[in-house]
């Protein structure tokens, strides 16, 4: 919702950026691939220019290890994550604020459970929302490149 401040882990096109920032949602998105990220930068800033939207979009482009998070800018109303992890980092459920969500796909290479996340005062809740299929998240808590 707006004023929502959401980490978003696997820039891709930066079309997701784009629509939660339009939502109102400060976001802080990250992407392993420097090039992925410049270009999806470029897209927004092109799309802002040309569109002439009178909205500011609140987009921060950070380049690292989506596994391991942005602790410098949590806590986090939401965290989603767009690529499948094995299993749940806990670098992230750790990042998240009172009463919020991270989404994320979890299992193997070739099947998920796309899962939430919620935390909440006594603990973290978990629920499932059937089968999914994501590229692998790449990186310290997630699956290594070349397995």
């Amino acid at each position: 919702k707006p004023g929502d401040k959401v980490l978003e882990i696997g820039t891709g096109s930066g079309y997701q950026s784009a629509i939660l920032a339009y939502l109102g949602a400060q976001v802080y998105t990250m992407e392993r691939i420097k090039t992925l990220m410049e270009t999806s930068k470029k897209t927004l800033d092109k799309l802002i220019e040309t569109q002439s939207l009178s909205m500011e979009f609140d987009v921060h482009f950070i380049e690292g290890d989506g596994t391991i998070g942005c602790r410098e800018y949590a806590p986090y109303n939401g965290i989603v994550v767009t690529a499948a992890a094995p299993e749940v980092p806990e670098t992230l459920l750790g990042q998240l604020g009172w009463n919020g969500r991270l989404v994320i796909p979890v299992g193997s290479r070739i099947s998920q459970i796309l899962k939430v996340y919620e935390k909440v005062d006594d603990g973290i809740k978990e629920y499932s929302y059937g089968g999914c299929m994501f590229v692998p998240l790449i990186g310290k808590y997630g699956w290594q490149k070349k397995e």
